[in-house]
């Protein structure tokens, strides 16, 4: 089903209009927020399952690390390389 254009802009200015307080809160607090949400997503686990063909791939993956843990990247690893790809 698709909105109409003024319809969605209605839309999107009541929900900005409904959570601008959220906007005023410090970095802190909005960044607690934002983590706060994100772990609400992961709770829910949506899919109910993971399918059969990712668990398989996650197996592999760990039995792998696990045979060679110098073939992990840290997090700063990844990050680098992540900004390095956009610079």
């Amino acid at each position: 089903m698709e909105l109409a254009e003024g319809s969605l802009n209605r839309n999107l200015c009541a929900m900005t209009a409904e959570f601008a307080p959220l906007f005023n809160l410090g970095r802190a607090e909005r960044l607690q927020l934002v983590t706060d949400l994100w772990d609400s997503l992961a709770e829910e686990n949506a899919d109910g399952e993971v399918s059969p063909a990712k668990r398989d791939e996650l197996r592999r993956r760990l039995a792998n690390f696990e045979k060679n843990p110098a073939s992990g990247l840290t997090w700063e690893q990844v990050k680098q390389q992540a900004r390095a790809a956009h610079d």
